[in-house]
């Protein structure tokens, strides 16, 4: 188990490429992470790791060592996994989530997930910012949008339409846009999580076409974008789900619907393994399940929003 708990240590370092994020992700001390390598290193009189104030990379000997080291570390693993599996789901899930998907839809089915396996204790983080699974420890993320990271496993749980709106007394005071075009000359409020908030792209997949917008207010989630729209302060595009109870309430009047046809994605996606936990298959599994069919987030808002 010593040279066990080498490798291991030697493996989140090289991940990490640092030994303090490298001792977090292991829930050991740093002291006790360089411990480990240098026994490590010793041992096998060569140096793997290359250090400096700034970073940690590995020399020729530690790639080549690392590649073999992680056939072993994931054998074992999957071992250990074979077992612990074979009475169903348990352990600690640690989960990273945006932030207004979490808190509009996410969280109720966490809880019933929570009640439905008793044995899995949920550690779940919500955040917009793109969290390192690997490298951060965590065994699954929701995720919006565009997936840049291949070095994950993707499965994708439901569409999602994008929407743009406002209040009815915003627009009864500055007028209702008949056109994309026409929003250059409204407030628009924008959300600062969007690769270019000035730009609102519309249209069909096949030919798309982008508008810039503008406006005074710009904030950091869709939740705080909503909530400006509702107050009047002008017009917001923000994926439905931010907007659902709103919409159906009346509250925000859904705005170039005839030009709304593309769907963002949610996925659920985890890290390569060769034996994938029960707990981390059972959660997938569940949310497919759970947002199969037309998302509820797109009904009870009128017929505009279908069909697209």
């Amino acid at each position: 188990m010593d040279r066990f708990d080498e490798i291991n240590a030697f493996a989140a370092v090289a991940d990490a490429r640092s030994f303090t994020q490298g001792a977090r992700r292991l829930s050991v001390s740093s002291a006790q992470v360089s411990k480990l390598v240098a026994r490590l290193e010793n041992r096998l009189g060569a140096r793997l790791l290359n250090r400096t104030t700034r970073d940690v990379s590995l020399t020729d000997t530690g790639r080549a060592y690392l590649e073999r080291a992680r056939t072993l570390l994931e054998d074992f693993e999957a071992l250990e996994g074979s077992v612990r599996d074979q009475s169903g789901p348990r352990g600690t899930l640690k989960i990273s989530a945006p932030v207004s998907f979490g808190t509009n839809q996410l969280t109720p089915a966490l809880l019933d997930f929570a009640a439905a396996y008793p044995e899995v204790s949920l550690d779940v983080s919500a955040t917009d910012r793109m969290v390192n699974l690997v490298e951060e420890g965590f065994d699954v993320g929701v995720r919006i949008g565009v997936l840049a990271d291949s070095s994950v496993i993707a499965r994708k749980l439901a569409g999602v339409r994008v929407v743009t709106c406002a209040s009815p007394d915003y627009l009864q005071a500055a007028g209702m846009p008949a056109t994309p075009q026409d929003l250059a000359k409204h407030e628009a409020i924008l959300d600062n999580n969007m690769h270019d908030p000035t730009v609102w792209q519309y249209g069909s997949p096949a030919d798309p076409f982008e508008v810039r917008v503008h406006g005074r207010l710009r904030f950091g989630g869709a939740d705080a974008c909503v909530a400006a729209a509702r107050r009047g302060l002008g017009i917001t595009r923000t994926p439905a789900f931010a907007a659902v109870d709103d919409l159906r309430a009346g509250r925000l009047v859904p705005l170039m619907c005839a030009y709304e046809s593309q769907l963002i994605h949610v996925h659920a996606v985890y890290p390569h393994a060769r034996h994938l936990a029960a707990k981390v298959r059972a959660f997938v599994d569940f949310l497919a399940q759970r947002y199969a069919g037309e998302p509820e987030w797109h009904q009870g808002w009128g017929e505009a929003v279908r069909g697209g």
